[in-house]
């Protein structure tokens, strides 16, 4: 009874749904501008014979350069024009974000409000090309040391140049599409092509897992395929909880009484965010763990040094500290520009509310601030712990692919945006006075 109550419940949601014209039409504009980029993803740079891509598509079977093609979908290793995908543009905006904390000049852009935020999102836009240029030609120089017989075209200098810049056009045709995708459809565009392109691989990982451990490439059989699936969701649930939770700050209001005297009013409770940066910490920091691989070349000639070799390598101990390290970093970094204690003081301060026993204004700030860092530190070693976990999944025997949705950045950037896309889609059914996704409650995402 209860199962056929929930099956009615999920047709009613979908009937609300199609009832919201806008919700419909901006439904309708994301899963076509996704259908665009998954289309690009296998267009092939002119000149390159797929038939011969064999020593690419080896490379980026393992290791970090299979992170890198999961990044962009699958179209690293087709040498398709979205090759370099969306990784320059975080890269260029983790740089313009630290420019903001030092440079005087960004900070007044900052407080300039919308005309300040459009010229720090063209200084972005122009950084992201001084990156992918240079980017461009090292993905060339790399096709042409594993893959050389693929390319097809006599002049090596043409081909270079014609490639780098429709390499270039094809990662800015990306950021448009993403930056569409927020400003008519659902979701953050940027967050939902990062997903799209990883979630890609799955279906292709999870027949590999159950293929070796049938095959007795891995052992296990059925059992133990069955045994990884539920550690999967497990870690999954885990990553939920990461991202939803929060401390609640009981907040006194006071109103004026009969006579003009101020006496207390309800009680509220002002949630604070366990992981306020939700996955901008894991996209920013492996998007930095990339740039040494740009600088060296991808595949440089000669045998590489030991350093060169563990930080290629995102199962050994080196990666995954430095990974570790950076999420944590990144978690303080982003937490402290999304969260300003001072401005939500002033705000409770103005409509007349209090945190029992801290006084209002300066001292409110700086209590907020306290939780703040208390609850963050915890969060942030939480989410490194869920970040390196594909590195313990792979010393287990799963493939190389299966293992990177076991917790790390694959997982937690497909629970974020999923998170955030359903709570928008349920915020314009509650406008319109519908039922939400949950029958338990409003769903959490970024800002819930």
């Amino acid at each position: 009874m209860a199962k056929k109550l929930s099956n009615l419940k999920f047709v009613q949601t979908i009937k609300n749904i199609w009832k919201v014209e806008d919700l419909r039409v901006r439904i309708g504009i994301t899963l076509l501008f996704i259908a665009i980029y998954r289309f690009g993803s296998f267009v092939v740079l002119p000149g390159i014979d797929t038939a011969k891509l064999g020593g690419l598509t080896n490379q980026t079977k393992d290791g970090l350069m299979s992170l890198l093609d999961m990044f962009s979908g699958g179209a690293f290793s087709n040498a398709s024009i979205f090759a370099l995908g969306i990784m320059p543009y975080i890269s260029a905006s983790i740089v313009v974000q630290l420019l903001a904390i030092v440079l005087p000049s960004f900070q007044k852009m900052q407080r300039e409000g919308e005309s300040g935020r459009r010229k720090i999102n063209q200084y972005t836009r122009y950084l992201t090309i001084a990156i992918l240029i240079p980017q461009g030609i090292a993905y060339l120089a790399n096709l042409r040391a594993t893959a050389g017989a693929a390319i097809a075209v006599e002049s090596s200098w043409a081909f270079m140049i014609t490639s780098t810049i429709i390499l270039a056009a094809g990662s800015m045709f990306i950021l448009w599409l993403g930056e569409r995708i927020t400003d008519r459809g659902l979701g953050n565009g940027v967050s939902l092509i990062i997903m799209i392109g990883i979630i890609a691989r799955f279906p292709q990982a999870l027949i590999q897992e159950f293929t070796s451990r049938m095959t007795g490439a891995a052992g296990g059989g059925v059992v133990m395929f069955l045994l990884e699936i539920v550690l999967l969701i497990l870690v999954i649930c885990a990553g939920v909880a990461l991202l939803r939770g929060t401390r609640k700050i009981p907040v006194q209001y006071a109103k004026q009484a009969t006579g003009g005297a101020t006496v207390s009013g309800a009680r509220q409770y002002l949630p604070l965010k366990v992981n306020a940066a939700n996955v901008m910490p894991i996209i920013f920091a492996q998007a930095i763990m990339f740039i040494p691989m740009v600088i060296m070349g991808y595949g440089a000639t000669g045998e590489p040094s030991a350093f060169v070799q563990m930080m290629s390598d995102n199962t050994s101990w080196l990666y995954n500290l430095i990974f570790a390290l950076l999420i944590v970093l990144f978690t303080y970094f982003y937490t402290a520009i999304t969260i300003n204690p001072m401005q939500m003081a002033e705000d409770m301060k103005r409509n007349n509310g209090f945190i029992p026993g801290v006084k209002p204004g300066k001292p409110t700030a700086e209590y907020i601030d306290t939780i703040m860092s208390r609850i963050t530190l915890p969060g942030s070693l939480f989410l490194a712990l869920i970040a390196i976990l594909p590195a313990f999944a792979g010393s287990l025997g799963l493939q190389q692919e299966f293992a990177a949705f076991f917790g790390g950045t694959s997982l937690l950037i497909l629970v974020g945006v999923i998170l955030d896309t359903l709570q928008q889609i349920e915020s314009h059914l509650m406008m319109r006075h519908y039922d939400g996704l949950l029958s338990s409650g409003r769903i959490k995402g970024r800002v819930g």
